[in-house]
């Protein structure tokens, strides 16, 4: 099977076939190409989709990601931008391995197949002259036959006729003969080119054309065997990948069956755990008896009542104002509850829990004895914490239940001796630093060092009194020490004293329901005021104007200093709003106010009082 002896004169068709077999393969490259596109696009998406899942560093959704389900899922993330590299992998072997060899190879099949074609034009341009050549010598030859035939026809002629002299006969024979000898030379010269275009015809039919049909063939049948290779080579890309892409669902999957719900449900124990001891059974009230109710021991009515005949340092019936500081706000300052405001119970009804775990009783102090200690107690540095609720949140995280200030405390321990233990690789780098200047003098100055050296060394004993003072209070949260009093915290001054220029010390006096604290006073002078004399500067101040009322949803049973117990359906007048620390001032009558959880009443504010 041969296509110079089958298709000898289908030199046309075969130009078209050929130039058809290229375009299909360039057909195949731009399908790759688009493929290629493809593969990349999708592993771009597939990796914005990772990193768009991502947890931010540094953000509250990273400290979400410790759970076992979070984490596989985390790992399900990470295979799956290695899965997108893999894709990528496709992309890059079929541009490599198909695309590039085949665009070369259509340029060498593209000059072969002109290469080709050209010899067969030429061989065809050959054959038609040698074709015209015969043509023309045969034309000649009739011609020449046709012009001997006449001069012989008219000496004859001349021959027969009596009236032609013999010198016009003689002529007439002369002309015959000439026409017949070129009737010769022509035919021997139609002859010899005959056999000559016989001859290259043969060799154009049976020896040229079919050499560049062949050479065509195999042209076209490699191109035939190269796509081919082709097909299998991007079948074989992607088959590369697929083991490495099944160990990323490996991966998955064994990232998910590492999903421990015991593990994650002791995780949500440790981030909410309190500390604090489930609320005991309440009491037996004995309504039987003749006897008027009233309200919490710890409630704001209770303190006054307690703190009235104290408060008569001069022996005048009526309290004075504090200096700057309104009579109301300072006793709201003094009273008010240092706790969070328990959560609103589950149930309505009176005999639900009505405060929730709360935090131990403190042991109840009059309030005379905290205006005497207020009014005698030593001057302290000056802190420019939050004057305003929702301040910042305490230096020992004071604010926060047992147990998270216990990992809070840890925690930053735990920082503080990695920080300690840097600085000690800084300070051992430098120390062999100042050896070598020493041992060479000509690498360096060793006194050079001497200024950092120092400067690290007061950094670690910084570090130190640091930890010690956070590790002083994990003691005493974890129960090594015993709790600190009230009047123990305000005059410890100990690390503040002993490293002035790192710790900032803030006073440690009461604080109002959001942290702020009540004390202002320079550094430089001492407030030392007789109470005789405390009754005398200030003036009568009436209270504070109701802005409206509210209505108790649940029953409050004040047991915090600076609270009032309320209960489930009462009336009372709203004298402060909440700043947001969940805590609510009201007043039952002239001589009972204090503070109740937000969430425990529901509040109608008047809004002309609120204007005015």
């Amino acid at each position: 099977m041969s296509w110079g002896t089958e298709l000898w004169d289908q030199f046309d068709n075969l130009e078209k076939h050929t130039q058809w077999g290229i375009d299909i393969l360039e057909k195949y490259i731009k399908f790759v190409k688009e493929r290629t596109e493809i593969e990349l696009s999708y592993a771009k998406q597939l990796r914005n989709l990772s990193k768009k899942y991502q947890p931010k560093k540094n953000s509250k959704e990273e400290e979400e990601y410790k759970y076992t389900s979070c984490k596989a899922f985390i790992s399900t993330l990470n295979e799956m931008n290695d899965y997108a590299g893999q894709h990528e992998v496709i992309s890059e072997n079929m541009a490599s391995q198909i695309i590039v060899d085949l665009a070369r190879y259509v340029q060498e099949l593209k000059q072969e197949r002109k290469s080709n074609f050209h010899d067969g034009r030429k061989a065809q341009q050959h054959i038609e002259t040698c074709w015209k050549q015969l043509e023309s010598s045969k034309r000649r030859f009739e011609r020449d036959c046709k012009e001997a035939d006449r001069a012989q026809q008219y000496f004859e002629k001349m021959d027969a006729d009596i009236n032609v002299t013999k010198a016009d006969v003689e002529k007439a024979r002369q002309q015959a003969q000439i026409r017949h000898q070129m009737a010769e030379d022509s035919k021997a010269d139609y002859s010899s080119i005959l056999q000559k275009f016989n001859h290259e015809q043969h060799e154009y039919y049976h020896t040229h054309i079919p050499n560049i049909f062949q050479k065509i063939q195999e042209m076209e049948e490699r191109r035939i065997v190269r796509i081919g290779d082709s097909m299998k080579t991007y079948a074989e890309v992607d088959r590369q990948v697929i083991p490495i892409i099944g160990k990323c669902l490996d991966g998955i999957v064994k990232a998910a069956e590492s999903i421990d719900q015991k593990n994650d449900s002791q995780l949500v124990i440790e981030a909410y755990k309190s500390g604090f001891e489930p609320p005991g059974d309440i009491e037996f009230e004995d309504y039987t008896q003749p006897m008027k109710r009233t309200v919490s021991d710890n409630s704001l009515s209770n303190s006054r009542g307690e703190g009235k005949p104290d408060l008569k340092f001069g022996g005048k019936s009526k309290g004075k104002l504090w200096p700057f500081i309104k009579k109301n706000k300072l006793m709201s300052l003094l009273t008010s509850p240092h706790q969070p405001p328990p959560p609103p119970p589950a149930s309505a009804s009176p005999s639900a829990v009505p405060n929730g775990p709360q935090s131990p009783k403190q042991q109840k102090e009059p309030l005379s004895h905290r205006f005497n200690e207020f009014m005698t107690s030593k001057p302290k540095i000056h802190c420019f914490r939050s004057l305003k609720r929702g301040g910042a949140t305490p230096e020992d995280f004071s604010n926060l239940p047992p147990e998270q200030r216990r990992k809070k405390l840890q925690q930053k321990v735990d920082e503080l001796n990695k920080e300690i233990q840097k600085e000690m690789d800084q300070r051992d780098a430098i120390t062999k630093m100042k050896d070598v200047y020493l041992k060479n003098p000509q690498m360096g100055d060793p006194a050079s060092l001497d200024h950092k050296l120092a400067e690290v060394s007061q950094n670690i004993e910084k570090l130190r009194l640091e930890t010690q003072k956070f590790e002083a209070w994990l003691a005493e949260v974890e129960g090594r020490l015993p709790a600190r009093s009230e009047q123990t915290r305000r005059q410890s001054g100990l690390y503040d004293s002993q490293n002035p220029p790192t710790v900032n010390s803030c006073a440690q006096d009461r604080e109002s329901p959001d942290g702020s604290y009540t004390e202002e006073q320079s550094q430089e002078s001492e407030v030392k005021v007789l109470a005789t004399d405390f009754d005398d500067e200030f003036d009568d101040e009436e209270p504070l104007p109701a802005i409206g009322t509210c209505k108790a949803l649940y029953t409050f049973e004040g047991q915090n200093e600076g609270t009032i117990s309320v209960v489930e359906g009462e009336t009372l007048y709203v004298i402060e709003e909440d700043k947001g620390d969940g805590w609510t001032r009201i007043r039952r009558n002239e001589d009972e106010e204090g503070y109740v959880p937000t969430s425990y009443v529901e509040v109608y504010l008047d809004k002309n009082a609120k204007d005015s």
